[in-house]
């Protein structure tokens, strides 16, 4: 029983010391505010704000690693935070569904830089 418990609090710490950052940063990730920053903006992105630090942080480290030009790092950025004033905010159903089908593709696309820049995500 006690191993049990010991295993289990292992896989738990394992757990939080390998999740990902949230909008705040942590370790050496910038936050989300400073990521903003680099750019010259910043923009409230509410319940959002989680996925789009996500695709943010990861269009950083190409641009960081050389694979994504600061001119297009900062139009990602850009493109975000006016859908967001668009569709994000709007209370109608469809705009709403746009802005969500909107930022999955901008996830998308950014872990596609972020792999062709980092290593560690292309082992198989």
């Amino acid at each position: 029983m006690r191993g049990i418990a010991m295993i289990g609090a292992a896989v738990l710490l394992a757990g939080c010391v390998g999740a990902p950052p949230g909008p705040e940063g942590g370790g050496r990730a910038p936050s989300l505010a400073a990521l903003q920053q680099m750019c010259g903006q910043t923009a409230d992105f509410g319940a959002y704000a989680p996925g789009v630090y996500s695709a943010i942080l990861d269009a950083w480290v190409a641009n960081r690693r050389g694979r994504l030009p600061q001119d297009q790092f900062c139009g990602f950025q850009s493109a975000l935070a006016q859908q967001y004033a668009a569709l994000g905010k709007s209370a109608e159903p469809a705009a709403h569904s746009q802005w969500v089908n909107f930022l999955n593709a901008q996830r998308a696309q950014a872990l596609s830089w972020r792999a062709a820049a980092d290593p560690t995500l292309r082992a198989g």
